[in-house]
């Protein structure tokens, strides 16, 4: 378990960040209220995403799409964790992406568990542009899926 310590801190540190983030969005900024922080380009807004990740089948209110998302959320999650205690400690950047998805999963994992929804806030636009609002743990398995792909990739031969 201890070749395994720098990860699972690395997992627990962006589960606290992401948590934490979440609360000071819903704390502080008015439900669909928004913040510009570089304007034009990047506010802070509060939405609730009942979906998954970026926004896909958001406010379908329907309790199957929900366990369905539970149930693959869950799947892959235990895929990933097997996959991380299978990987060689010698692959370091396999599992830092490992960790990263791991690390996002959890994080809206716990909202849906604890609130029924998760906490979207970051949102990225140019001009009448918009990326679909997204918060830190949507940003660790985009980043680590990425990774995992090229990765992969670089493996062929």
């Amino acid at each position: 378990m201890k070749r395994h310590a720098p990860h699972l801190v690395l997992i627990a540190v962006l589960i606290a960040a992401d948590q934490i983030t979440k609360a000071v969005v819903a704390k502080s900024v008015p439900f669909y209220g928004s913040v510009s922080v570089i304007p034009g380009f990047f506010s802070i807004s509060h939405i609730h995403n009942t979906g998954a990740i970026f926004g896909m089948f958001n406010g379908s209110g329907s309790k199957l799409i929900a366990i369905l998302l539970a149930a693959a959320t869950l799947t892959a999650m235990s895929l990933v964790i097997v996959y991380f205690f299978k990987t060689p400690a010698s692959q370091k950047l396999m599992r830092f992406a490992l960790s990263l998805i791991l690390a996002g999963a959890l994080g809206n994992f716990i909202d849906r568990i604890f609130r029924g929804y998760v906490i979207d806030f970051l949102e990225v636009h140019v001009k009448k542009f918009y990326w679909p609002t997204f918060n830190i743990a949507d940003s660790c398995i985009s980043i680590g899926a990425v990774l995992l792909v090229f990765i992969l990739f670089a493996r062929r031969p």
